[in-house]
């Protein structure tokens, strides 16, 4: 006939110890791990708001403006501006008109300008008091490859006195962040690898 004893089996014991062990384990290595999404979550969310104070203190949530929204519109803007000086040139303004073009742009720029002057465009803009005049200007950038592609379709007319003649420009490159330049670049973008691809004269029923 066997004894009781008011000890429990050492082995029994021992396997209690360790579930104890490991349940203690895993619920804090949980709960870090909600921890740590609950911290992320606050960061993230404090990335994307800023807040105010009203004038009667209360706390007034103020949404950023989506980073991508903004460069959409300074990128088409700075586009516009680099075509219109760059395009749209005349005898009087030709000078003051290039110079500020070529604060939007890179080398890529200047040499397609040293190019123009070599090849005597500047030279007959004087010559034959010619107006070169932008119509219109379309621009489509991607925002999801760094740097960003873009391409323009620039339509203009050169107005040689008794002749109008109309143009339609296709241009690609890439832009690039860079610090603001006020006057001189306020959008904080560069044109680089500038090409002119193809340039075609259109009727004026088009």
């Amino acid at each position: 006939m066997k004894t009781k004893t008011p000890y429990k089996n050492i082995y029994s014991v021992l396997n209690l110890n360790r579930f104890i062990v490991l349940t203690v384990t895993i619920c804090a290595l949980g709960s870090s791990a909600f921890s740590g999404w609950i911290v992320y979550d606050i960061h993230k969310k404090a990335l994307n708001n800023s807040f105010a104070i009203n004038t009667d203190g209360s706390v007034i949530p103020l949404k950023w403006v989506v980073q991508k929204e903004n460069l959409q519109v300074e990128a088409l803007a700075h586009l516009e501006l680099f075509h219109s000086y760059f395009y749209d040139i005349d005898a009087s303004n030709y000078e003051k008109n290039l110079e500020k073009a070529l604060w939007l742009g890179n080398s890529s720029v200047d040499n397609l300008y040293r190019q123009k002057k070599a090849d005597g465009v500047y030279n007959r803009l004087l010559q034959y008091s010619l107006v070169q005049k932008v119509l219109s200007i379309t621009s489509q950038v991607d925002l999801q490859q760094v740097p960003y592609p873009f391409r323009t379709i620039t339509i203009f007319e050169i107005n040689r006195g008794t002749v109008v003649d109309r143009y339609e420009l296709v241009s690609t490159g890439n832009l690039i962040h860079v610090d603001r330049n006020y006057p001189h670049n306020t959008h904080g973008v560069l044109i680089t690898n500038y090409f002119e691809n193809t340039l075609k004269k259109i009727s004026n029923e088009d």
